[in-house]
């Protein structure tokens, strides 16, 4: 059987996490940084030779039995971890030496869910969190991740090395993989697993820095592994919420740009050229999932851009309805910016002179005070207000050399030099 090295990187991603998850259930969790490194060199194996030679008949098996070789190499080329091995061997009960061979895998398990939550632990920063996720059930290289996140490659090699050293240290010599906590930390666990996709899709659809707009690798893969996630955790309401914000929203991505790269802003963008798909799978599951019960912040999130993307045209935007959101909103999640995104939509629905009393209130805010995103705002109520001018253009100038992304730069300095224009 066949595959078009397209299709054999969509089979690698999604069978990654499986086998790492066989690797670690059987060596243990202290072992994760050797089963990881060898679930590596088995996919970079299978992405090499599966296009050439074709399918194997049993891909997962193929994947496990070539990592569990690798894993095998490790340990005898490294005398320490010959002895290591030596004595988890003396200590392992009998009843674990039963464990199936390494190509025919245990088909009703899949550890992935047990996965994202370790690579989620609690002991990695967030950086290492991202990095991990992506590589170890993501199933992207290191060098991939270093260009999403515009990094050197060595630098992410580093960050992914002390996460799954940290994590050694963490989880210290337990069994094999475990489950999910139980109780409340399963579900502050969970949380932390969503907010992990949730900051590799935002960085995917609006990248922090460089010279492109968007990092679509990002937001795919963030995509993908919420998906996943969501068929894990079938009846978690806030999970289904964030694959809604995320699809909704990404649906917007063929119109953010223009012919040349320019960022196009919501209001302007051609709806026509939104991926009509993804809007309509994000639509029906924020539909579906809203009546179940109280809604939380990601669920909140989903039904404000379901509002967006359900208008016909900026002006047809509900916008009153968007600021009884956007009040919830901040009572279920109250930071900084989602006050800001607040103040937008009271100018939408009281004038621009009620956000920019918002705006100057959070300009107190030390955490929001010197951010480009609050500039740009108060540059954008000046320019509607039209009271200001020249304001608004020297709050458009002062947001374009605070931001690291080029496009929005290019894109804030343009506004100014229009609003100077029209004045």
């Amino acid at each position: 059987m066949s595959g078009s090295t397209a299709d054999v990187e969509g089979l690698l991603r999604e069978l990654a996490p499986q086998v790492l998850g066989v690797l670690v259930r059987r060596q243990g969790r202290a072992a994760f940084d050797a089963c990881e490194d060898a679930v590596q060199e088995a996919l970079l194996a299978a992405s090499t030779q599966w296009p050439r030679d074709g399918l194997p008949l049993s891909p997962l098996g193929w994947l496990v039995t070539v990592a569990d070789r690798r894993r095998v190499d490790q340990v005898r080329s490294e005398s320490a971890r010959r002895r290591r091995e030596e004595a988890l061997a003396l200590a392992t009960p009998q009843s674990a030496l039963l464990a199936p061979p390494a190509d025919a895998p245990d088909r009703g398990a899949d550890d992935s869910l047990a996965l994202l939550f370790l690579c989620c632990h609690p002991a990695l920063s967030v950086p290492s969190r991202i990095a991990l996720t992506l590589r170890a059930v993501g199933g992207l290289t290191t060098a991939q991740i270093a260009a999403a996140f515009l990094v050197p490659e060595a630098t992410m090699a580093q960050r992914i090395t002390r996460a799954k050293q940290t994590l050694r240290t963490a989880v210290g010599a337990g069994g094999g993989l475990a489950g999910p906590p139980e109780g409340e930390g399963d579900a502050a666990r969970l949380a932390e697993v969503r907010h992990v996709l949730y900051l590799v899709f935002n960085e995917g659809y609006t990248a922090s820095g460089g010279e492109e707009l968007t990092a679509p690798q990002l937001s795919v893969e963030a995509i993908r592994l919420t998906r996943m996630l969501l068929r894990l955790t079938p009846g978690d309401a806030e999970t289904a919420g964030l694959l809604a914000l995320m699809l909704i929203t990404d649906a917007r991505r063929p119109a953010r740009t223009g012919a040349h790269g320019e960022l196009v802003p919501l209001e302007e963008q051609d709806r026509g050229r939104w991926d009509q798909e993804l809007l309509y799978q994000g639509l029906e599951l924020i539909a579906a999932v809203l009546p179940r019960g109280q809604a939380g912040p990601y669920q909140v999130q989903a039904a404000i851009a379901a509002l967006h993307g359900e208008a016909a045209t900026a002006r047809e935007t509900d916008w009153p309805q968007v600021l009884v959101l956007y009040d919830l909103l901040l009572r279920l999640d109250p930071n900084p910016m989602v006050a800001l995104n607040r103040a937008v939509a009271v100018a939408m629905v009281h004038g621009a002179a009620a956000g920019l009393a918002l705006v100057e209130e959070l300009a107190e805010d030390k955490r929001l005070a010197r951010h480009h995103r609050l500039l740009a705002v108060r540059a954008h109520l000046l320019e509607r207000a039209g009271t200001d001018p020249a304001g608004a253009a020297r709050a458009y100038r002062e947001a374009a050399a605070r931001t690291a992304s080029a496009p929005e730069r290019r894109h804030l300095a343009a506004r100014a030099r229009r609003v100077e224009g029209a004045a």
